[in-house]
């Protein structure tokens, strides 16, 4: 049992790591990577869509690749880091104080320590049912811009460009080829001084020397993708190939809010910001808006078995409904120097209920008294 368990657990160490929206994936199998978290910023004008995407990583591989479905012809771009900064204090929460009446666990007499509780209230040669649209390198990333009628020769063009995958991928893309999308294949890797390309007509091919890289972690450099679509989806299908349990983010820029129309085998999406935004002077903002004014919605989603995803995210506009995330600081209910209300409330019941039992034994005492002087 001793050796089973640690052959598991080798097996564990070694064994790539499939995750992500968009199917990440690793090419060395020697090496692990994993995404905890995908955040994305989707704008849609009705007409087009554009993602911009950011990954927080962990792991040992110095190189990962991913490939993302899109319903029509994308442009890919590098993101702006700052963008995110920006929605975030846009979407910060709103922290009030709470008080209440009755002691708690950690409050005097129960406890003598003060603390306080919170209350969180996207042809080449050989591969002829492939064709290659661009390729380019930009920043870390290799961008491959594909069409393919057949996934497993889709499947066959990535793995023999150095995309490595899932064995499962080619199944999972059929949808995608019967519905005559396209898609992003990016692989990605830290830049290096060794690196040799050539400039073709399908764009821009290269090698990469990464054995001096240091391994990926942490936010990666986001990607900015750009295509034509009459309909808000996001491409969640291919994280089914996961190995862990995912977490997404998305923060929404459209004309009204915008909610998904399911869950798509995760828990309940959770809105933790709708609220419209006026023109903005932030230039990452700015340039995905166009300045212009735009309804702004926050989702959190989380995927504890993503073998369950069975489709991507459709989100549809529901009412303009205003809602910010309220986080609760409960205090106890105190006045003067710290003296609890309850104390002084309690104090002053039994104060008055000693009183009135005062009051009574004296009348009944009087009372005695003047039947014995009337007996006399």
């Amino acid at each position: 049992m001793i050796v089973a368990l640690l052959a598991l657990q080798l097996g564990s160490l070694i064994a790539p790591a499939y995750a992500c929206g968009c199917g990440a994936m690793i090419p060395d199998r020697n090496h692990r990577i994993g995404v905890d978290r995908e955040t994305s910023v989707v704008r849609w004008d009705g007409r087009t869509e554009q993602i911009v995407m950011r990954f927080t990583v962990r792991g040992d591989a110095q190189r990962a690749a991913w490939i993302m479905p899109v319903p029509g012809r994308a442009d890919v771009t590098l993101g702006a880091p700052e963008l995110f900064d920006t929605l975030d204090d846009l979407t910060r929460p709103e922290y009030r104080k709470r008080h209440y009446f009755w002691p708690r666990s950690k409050d005097w007499p129960f406890d003598l320590s003060d603390s306080d509780g919170l209350s969180a209230g996207a042809p080449m040669p050989g591969a002829p049912d492939v064709g290659v649209v661009g390729r380019e390198r930009l920043g870390p990333f290799d961008v491959a811009r594909l069409t393919a009628t057949d996934p497993t020769a889709l499947s066959g063009w990535l793995k023999k460009n150095g995309f490595e995958l899932s064995d499962r991928l080619a199944a999972e893309l059929t949808p995608y080829v019967e519905r005559k999308w396209e898609y992003v294949a990016v692989r990605l890797a830290p830049d290096t001084t060794d690196t040799t390309g050539t400039t073709g007509s399908t764009g821009t091919t290269g090698t990469t020397d990464t054995s001096t890289a240091p391994a990926l972690g942490g936010e990666l450099t986001p990607l900015r993708i750009t295509f034509a679509s009459t309909e808000l989806v996001y491409p969640m299908r291919l994280s089914r190939l996961a190995k862990t349990p995912q977490s997404l983010g998305l923060y929404v820029l459209a004309d009204h809010r915008m909610e998904p129309r399911d869950d798509i085998g995760g828990s309940r999406p959770e809105v933790r910001f709708a609220g419209g935004i006026e023109g903005t002077e932030d230039d990452a903002l700015a340039a995905l808006t166009g300045g212009r004014p735009a309804f702004l919605t926050a989702v959190d989603q989380e995927f504890p078995e993503p073998s369950r995803i069975d489709g991507d995210h459709e989100l549809r506009a529901v009412a303009d409904t205003p809602y910010r995330e309220v986080i609760y600081t409960d205090r106890l209910l105190t006045v003067g120097d710290g003296i609890p209300v309850w104390f002084l409330t309690v104090s002053g019941v039994l104060l008055a209920a000693a009183g009135a039992a005062v009051a009574t034994v004296a009348i009944r005492r009087a009372r005695e008294r003047a039947a014995v002087r009337s007996a006399a």
